[in-house]
């Protein structure tokens, strides 16, 4: 269940960081992408045009508002303050069938595409834009 208040993502968000930080890849992986997808969905709240005004985490959490590529987004600040050597090549794209999706190990794992898996089983997928953890920090 999502936290209701400001206070109570931000601490459920540090739980979950805290959580992520010593597990193995892929379980880390699965619990940030499930993570992310309990957050309230809305159509259409950040657009890829908009990008050097996307919000930074804090005020992510703060707006409470979710769309593909807000949750994407959240999912590339949960993965790059995480600091681990293993997803330091995660990428959120914009790819060439519309999608936002956060690519981790070269794309073997993706994330932001179903609630329920995070494994490549699809075809190669082609970045139109692109955001790196360098782009964040």
């Amino acid at each position: 269940m999502w936290a209701r208040t400001f206070n109570q993502r931000l601490a459920s968000w540090n739980q979950l960081r805290t959580l992520c930080h010593d597990a193995d890849l892929e379980t880390a992986l699965n619990n940030i992408n499930t993570w992310w997808f309990s957050a309230p969905w809305q159509p259409y709240h950040l657009h890829w045009d908009d990008r050097p005004d996307w919000p930074d985490p804090w005020q992510l959490l703060s707006d409470n508002v979710f769309c593909d590529v807000a949750r994407g987004l959240g999912i590339m600040y949960t993965i790059s303050m995480l600091e681990r050597a293993d997803m330091a090549d995660a990428v959120m794209v914009l790819s060439n069938l519309g999608d936002n999706l956060v690519l981790v190990a070269d794309g073997k794992y993706i994330l932001n595409w179903d609630q329920e898996t995070i494994l490549n089983t699809t075809p190669k997928i082609v970045a139109v834009q692109q955001l790196t953890q360098q782009q964040i920090k």
